[in-house]
């Protein structure tokens, strides 16, 4: 499991039929820390995104629990589909312990 920020969504008309239905979300992985911080973007530069199927009706800047591979695959409505990516929670909050020293 990743935390992610939800930052677009996405419009296919043509798709595996497996998909018709299903929401997609372009998805932003973050650090604990970036989460914590309370930063309401995700870096930048990063060129790490992802398309996610949206399992629990999350929405945009929404920060969110995903899941990747068989994982995915495993998420509620997403079995026997051509998915790689789910969202599978919604976040509240996230509090870093601190080390100890």
């Amino acid at each position: 499991m990743q935390l992610a920020r939800v930052i677009g969504t996405v419009v296919a008309t043509r798709k595996d039929a497996r998909l018709e239905g299903k929401k997609l979300l372009i998805v932003a992985p973050l650090t604990p820390e970036e989460v914590e911080n309370g930063k309401r973007e995700a870096k930048a530069a990063r060129a790490s995104y992802l398309v996610a199927v949206d399992t629990v009706d999350a929405g945009y800047r929404e920060t969110v629990i995903i899941v990747q591979g068989s994982s995915a695959r495993m998420a509620s409505g997403c079995k026997d589909t051509p998915v790689d990516t789910a969202i599978v929670g919604i976040v509240d909050t996230v509090k870093l312990d601190s080390p100890r020293g």
